[in-house]
Order: C-alpha cells, then sequence, then structure tokens
C-alpha cells in the first residue's frame, strides 16, 4: 500500500459491448493499452471484471424467447409483475430456493452462493434487451485464472483478477458488488489472533477483502456508464489461490437456514 495510505481505482477506457465468443482477455489488455496511467502494471494492481462481460464473452446466456416456464413460474410473475420467462430460467439454475415470496425470489446457485435471482440477469444485456438474460459463469475461479493469465502472458506482470457481482444484503436496502471469482490473492484477510491498535488480540475479524476490492470498483464503474473493468491500484493483499467458495458459510453453520 502507498506510504499515504491512498487507493487509486481506474475504470478501463473503450470497452466494446461483447459477444459470445469475443477474447475478452485481449479486450481487457487493449483497454489498458489505452487507458491513461493504467501502464506499467504494479505489483499492487488488481483487475476487477463484471460478471456480465465474462458471461457473455463464455457464451453463458438464454434467449427467453426459447424459454417455456412451468405454472409456477407464470403464477409468481402474475403476482408480482415479473417477466415468467425469467423467474423459469432463475428456476432452473437454482440448486435450492431459499425464499420465493413479496416478489422477491432469492436461491442458492450450483456455485453455493445464496442470491437475489440466482445472479440471472437481465439489464445491461446488449441489443437483444428484453429477449435475452445471462447466467452466471459455470466456474468463475476458473474464469478469473484465464484471464489472468493472459494478461500476465501480455504485459509479464502476474496481476491478481476479481470477478464481481453485484449482490444484495440482509436486512439492508441497496446492493454492492462482491467477488464471485477470484485468482492470485487470497480472498479473505483473517486477522483472528492480531493484536488490534490498542493491543487487544482479535478474535473474530475476517476481513472480505475481495468483496472490498470488488466494491471499490464499482464506485468507478458505475451501472449505466458501460464500463466493465477496472483497475485497483495501492490495495494491501496476500497472494494465494484460495478458492471463492472457501468463503461461502457452510450449511450448517448457517444462523438463518
Amino acid at each position: 500500500m502507498p506510504a499515504d495510505g491512498s487507493l487509486r481505482v481506474l475504470a478501463l477506457d473503450g470497452i466494446p459491448e461483447v459477444r459470445p465468443g469475443d477474447d475478452l482477455a485481449a479486450l481487457i489488455g487493449d483497454a489498458l493499452d489505452r487507458t491513461a496511467g493504467a501502464l506499467p502494471l504494479a505489483a499492487d494492481d488488481v483487475v476487477v471484471v463484471t460478471q456480465k462481460v465474462v458471461s457473455k464473452a463464455e457464451g453463458a446466456v438464454v434467449d427467453l424467447t426459447k424459454v417455456t416456464p412451468r405454472p409456477e413460474a407464470v403464477d409468481f410473475a402474475t403476482r408480482f409483475d415479473r417477466d415468467p420467462r425469467q423467474i423459469e430460467v432463475v428456476l432452473r439454475e437454482a440448486r435450492r430456493v431459499v425464499r420465493m415470496a413479496h416478489g422477491v425470489l432469492i436461491t442458492e446457485t450450483r456455485h453455493g452462493f445464496v442470491c437475489a435471482n440466482g445472479g440471472v440477469d437481465a439489464s445491461n444485456v446488449g441489443p437483444a434487451s428484453g429477449n435475452v438474460v445471462t447466467l452466471l459463469p459455470t466456474d468463475p475461479d476458473a474464469s478469473a485464472r484465464r484471464l489472468r493469465e493472459a494478461l500476465r502472458a501480455r504485459f509479464a506482470t502476474d496481476v491478481p483478477v476479481i470477478v464481481s457481482d453485484s449482490f444484495g444484503r440482509p436486512w439492508r436496502w441497496g446492493i454492492t458488488d462482491v467477488a464471485i471469482g477470484v485468482s492470485g490473492l487470497e480472498p479473505l484477510d483473517d486477522l483472528r489472533g492480531v493484536p488490534d491498535a490498542d493491543g487487544r488480540v482479535m478474535h473474530a475479524t475476517v476481513r472480505a477483502l475481495a468483496d472490498e476490492l470488488a466494491a471499490a470498483a464499482e464506485l468507478a464503474l458505475g451501472k449505466t456508464a458501460g464500463r466493465p473493468v477496472a483497475l485497483v491500484r495501492g490495495a494491501a493483499f496476500t497472494r494465494g489461490e484460495t478458492p471463492i467458495r472457501d468463503t461461502l458459510i457452510p450449511h450448517e453453520m448457517d444462523l438463518f437456514p
């Protein structure tokens, strides 16, 4: 971390509409080339890539015109002014339905994430908006790893990569970006056993470092500017290869199953 404690976030310029099959790593590399101040990459840089462009590039896209919703999806959508086709896709993608009430559909995804709509998203999907939704990447950690390897080959610098998505939070309004995939850094900063500023040993503090970096990046990216990738510079992190699933609380420890 810089001596002055500063953190800088650069939204990368000029990434075009991403389509299935696009070389996302090349698009990010080109954006790094053209973004003032981004290069050369530094040892404390982290690249944060939004899930939407990863899903598009990997073809994790569903054409709603080809979806026939089940009666349960039609009933829920009718009562709460939702698209029954999208509800059907959410149900298909769910490992389990956690809650389906008040127009809100909370599911557990195949990855183990518990989130609204199972990560199925109809926003910022491109020209086919209204008839297309994106799914979460099949393996977001692997997606992050492939991008990291390609950027390392191009720029000769090993920069960690985070794949981010927007999640709601229990008991609070609003969404924030969190990490759903990571490669090259430890997603958690475990401070248990470390003295605090007063010398008291901490017993429960585990910082959600990858989530914090994802949220910082989102402040620069926004939701409507068409900027899906950011470079976060100046963060202190530990390099490592712990998968994102290790940040998920096991069911047996869940206080609100």
